[in-house]
């Protein structure tokens, strides 16, 4: 239950990124089942390629709890965490990603996606996160519908 509660929310902060005219990637951060928090994707608002919905919520994260130590959370992301935000949750000592569609979804979108899952990143790296996929899977991909049909839709 509760990953589907902190799931919602970071299906309302890509909706709102949406709104503002990003891509439908959100993400939420939370320790305690206390939200830390809630991101959304501005790469095209930031023109920062880097600025995916994980990595912004673990730079606010890491600056709201002044340490880089997230070992204590939970990231909840819309999208499974391509390559670069799976790498950043890894380096924060992140313990759980919880996710909606995956990386093929994102692809099919449109995204330049690498198919690579993080299934095959944690085996090849080692890496101690838990990867929980499909949390609500079928509003996570509807996300993406909502997206394609707002007027300011764009991939990258």
């Amino acid at each position: 239950m509760s990953d589907e509660r902190w799931m919602r929310t970071a299906l309302d902060k890509a909706r709102e990124g949406v709104r503002l005219g990003q891509s439908p990637f959100g993400a939420a951060i939370v320790s305690d089942d206390q939200l830390i928090v809630a991101a959304h994707n501005i790469v095209l608002q930031a023109t920062d390629i880097t600025a995916h919905g994980e990595v912004t919520a673990i730079r606010e994260a890491c600056r709201l709890l002044h340490r880089i130590d997230l070992s204590d959370c939970t990231i909840y992301s819309t999208c499974e965490p391509c390559p670069m935000c799976f790498t950043a949750c890894h380096w924060a000592g992140i313990r759980r990603i919880v996710y909606g569609t995956g990386i093929p979804d994102a692809i099919a979108a449109g995204f330049k996606e690498l198919p690579v899952s993080n299934a095959d990143l944690k085996r090849l790296g080692h890496s101690p996160i838990e990867i929980v996929p499909g949390v609500l899977l079928r509003e996570c991909q509807q996300l993406f519908n909502e997206w394609a049909a707002s007027p300011d839709a764009r991939t990258y």
